[in-house]
């Protein structure tokens, strides 16, 4: 079971800010570089080959390099400089503070009335039902990347041809079996388990909580794809036993309203307008959050507003800080949906600087003090990896002690005895000071030596399977 939920994380660690593609002759056996490091296909095969619970599949594969990629660069900088110093923290820091200021004006400034009857409170319960616990299934369809209108057609008329059948009287589970690109839980029927409001993606809750039990919903949209509902059980607590909770849950949503009425007339103010092509772009970044750009590039307006501008620069800086699978979301959603987040994030920008005019903005000394708390957490996150203390015999050179760490680390994490540790946005910085690359000839012959060496192994003597001339070289990188 641990390799399955390691496979799981490898084959979703998708850091895409290395260049792909063939490159010269040189890079012939070659999976990946990093600097002056290389990840060749005979190492790639030394760690996958006996690991049969991870299939030789490209994801997999391009998952490990990149891993190798961030763990070696990870471990290189630190044999250098152990303090971290040449990374620039203060960005990461800001967006931190940023919110916290964000969330001190709007205390300064959002006034709600939170005075609610009991008579009031409870007709609302009883119309709203919030406290109810939901056991749903579910069926995803994902439309493909930057899908065209003609694709999202197709898949539109698929899910709505498996809901027919759902209706029709088919199994619901054995039809999200399947179907359904959930990965997470289509072998489980699309079970989504016991849930209550803000639980799950708002698509999916609201056609959760329109259904009776045994109803199934009409296909639903969502930044991931395209999902049909089927309620299996509603359970929803007696007014009483809730009353305390409910009356704090109205009167936040009170308070978010009024902090969504106000943001509104600082947006109206603005005038903000989404530049032509911005949706393009912003899947580009989100796809390739660690792509190099030209200062003319970063500094391209995907918004402007009366007063300023949203750039691409400040987009990949916050990209650069969201999970893997946020961005997926981001790289799939319909230009729409683009063109709300990117306003949304305008909002933002306006409401920073409504609380930097009432004096809230951190003194210099404050972030200075969380910077070097957060190089400390890293060089912890480095000794943790692995990769902080090089253990070098005498007159070795560095790039080898690096080479034998990363080694171990990644041999531990493929066989299920480390858990991978992400870099989050570290990676990014430290892939724009060296020169990477992970090349496609390199991951499919990777693929194949150890398909062929599997193969080659189970092949019984009768069958003329011989097991010693696929074995891998063992030198390594």
């Amino acid at each position: 079971m641990r390799k399955w939920l390691m496979l799981a994380t490898l084959s979703a660690l998708t850091l895409s800010a290395a260049a792909c593609g063939d490159g010269p002759t040189s890079n012939e056996g070659l999976v990946a570089r990093a600097g002056d490091h290389e990840l060749t296909v005979d190492h790639v095969v030394n760690l996958l080959v006996d690991q049969e619970a991870l299939p030789p599949q490209e994801p997999v594969v391009k998952a490990l390099a990149d891993l190798w990629v961030d763990y070696t660069l990870f471990a290189s900088e630190a044999a250098q400089d152990s303090t971290f110093h040449f990374l620039d923290l203060e960005p990461l820091i800001r967006m931190q503070l940023d919110q916290q200021m964000i969330g001190q004006y709007e205390d300064s400034v959002i006034q709600v009335d939170t005075a609610i009857s009991e008579t009031e409170l409870h007709d609302t319960y009883e119309r709203q039902a919030p406290s109810a616990r939901l056991h749903a299934r579910h069926i995803l369809l994902g439309y493909p990347p930057q899908a065209t209108q003609a694709q999202r057609d197709s898949v539109r008329a698929e899910a709505e041809a498996l809901r027919k059948r759902a209706v029709a009287g088919e199994d619901f589970a054995a039809l999200a079996r399947r179907y359904s690109q959930d990965q997470g839980n289509a072998q489980k029927g699309g079970d989504l388990g016991e849930f209550g409001r803000g639980d799950l993606l708002p698509a999916l809750e609201n056609a959760a909580f329109a259904l009776d039990p045994g109803q199934i919903s009409p296909v639903v949209e969502s930044p991931f794809g395209l999902h049909i509902v089927e309620l299996e059980s509603k359970i929803v607590p007696p007014f009483d036993s809730v009353r305390d909770q409910y009356r704090a849950q109205v009167k936040q949503r009170r308070y978010q309203q009024a902090e969504s009425t106000y943001v509104a007339g600082l947006e109206a103010q603005a005038s903000p307008k989404v530049s032509d092509g911005a949706a393009d772009l912003a899947r580009q970044v989100a796809s390739e959050p660690g792509a190099r750009l030209s200062s003319r590039a970063r500094s391209r307006a995907l918004v402007t507003y009366d007063g300023g501008r949203y750039t691409v620069g400040q987009l990949v800086q916050f990209m650069q800080s969201r999970s893997d699978q946020w961005r997926q979301a981001v790289g799939g959603a319909t230009d729409e949906q683009i063109d709300d987040f990117l306003n949304g994030m305008v909002q933002r920008e306006l409401m920073i600087g409504k609380a930097r005019d009432a004096g809230l903005e951190p003194p210099q000394a404050r972030v200075d003090s969380l910077v070097e708390d957060t190089r400390n957490r890293i060089k912890q996150l480095a000794d943790e990896i692995g990769v902080l203390h090089l253990d070098r015999a005498p007159g070795e050179p560095v790039g080898q002690a690096v080479d034998r760490a990363v080694n171990e680390v990644l041999d531990g994490v493929v066989s299920g005895a480390k858990n991978v540790v992400p870099l989050g946005p570290i990676a990014f910085q430290l892939r724009q000071r060296a020169n990477v690359a992970i090349y496609d000839s390199g991951v499919g012959g990777a693929m194949l030596r150890i398909a062929q060496v599997r193969a080659g192994r189970s092949a019984s003597p009768a069958e003329g399977g011989d097991t010693t001339s696929a074995a891998p070289d063992t030198t390594g990188m």
